[in-house]
């Protein structure tokens, strides 16, 4: 947690923040979720077994996958659900640092970022980044990084078009919208890496597939996962 400040104490007085979950006022020394919401989140605990829970089962025999953790189980309907909504659709990108950070420390001590060398975050198109101002996967990547200290390789790959939102989709509709989208523009630099590919929700893992099989067009990739949510099937 950061340290607090005089500057910060007296902002937080002038306008308090609110919990993104419940809408209580934060303390000072909350950041993003108040500590009810943060004890009642449903995490996955994937981070535990990171190599054969249900989220890296979904990913085996498509991709290289090492390991596969999220911090909570995604429900579109669900209270927990307007921390993604608020971070992707309400202009708050510092959700995803906080949430990243969050992440980060409680699944570096169980060893999840061991022997990995740096994040790729999934890029948005182009058009889509600057209609959003930001990429919610890169600063999720930001806050992890802050915490771990990887490196995030956020040139290595790029999304050439957006071809609609996935949420309404089904699970092969999914398959064909992200299907050859991404474009490795950077192969030398990830070259027998072990990559970090983030995202901000897995659902069918449609989308993270098809950047994962673009990335491993460099030779030695090894693939692990890491997401915010989880929707379970």
């Amino acid at each position: 947690m950061k340290p607090i400040s005089f500057w910060s104490s007296l902002l937080d007085l002038i306008s308090p923040r609110t919990c993104v979950v419940c809408g209580c006022r934060l303390s000072v020394s909350e950041e993003t979720i108040c500590a009810k919401c943060n004890l009642h989140l449903p995490r996955t605990g994937f981070q535990q077994e990171p190599y054969e829970n249900m989220m890296a089962k979904t990913f085996w025999g498509q991709i290289p996958i090492e390991r596969a953790a999220a911090l909570f189980y995604y429900e579109p309907h669900a209270e927990t659900a307007s921390i993604l909504y608020d971070m992707k659709y309400r202009n708050h990108p510092e959700i995803g640092e906080v949430m990243g950070r969050m992440m980060a420390k409680e699944f570096q001590p169980v060893g999840f970022f061991d022997g990995i060398d740096g994040i790729v975050p999934v890029p948005l198109a182009r058009k889509r980044q600057r209609q959003r101002g930001y990429n919610q996967s890169q600063e999720l990547a930001k806050g992890v990084s802050e915490i771990v200290g990887l490196p995030i390789f956020d040139k290595v790959i790029m999304r050439q078009q957006f071809e609609g939102s996935q949420t309404s989709k089904g699970r092969w509709e999914r398959n064909e919208n992200v299907e050859h989208v991404f474009q490795l523009t950077d192969s030398e630099r990830i070259c027998g890496k072990h990559l970090l590919l983030i995202d901000d929700v897995v659902t069918t893992g449609a989308t993270v597939i098809a950047c994962a099989k673009e990335l491993v067009k460099a030779d030695g990739i090894k693939i692990s996962v890491l997401s915010l949510g989880y929707t379970k099937s």
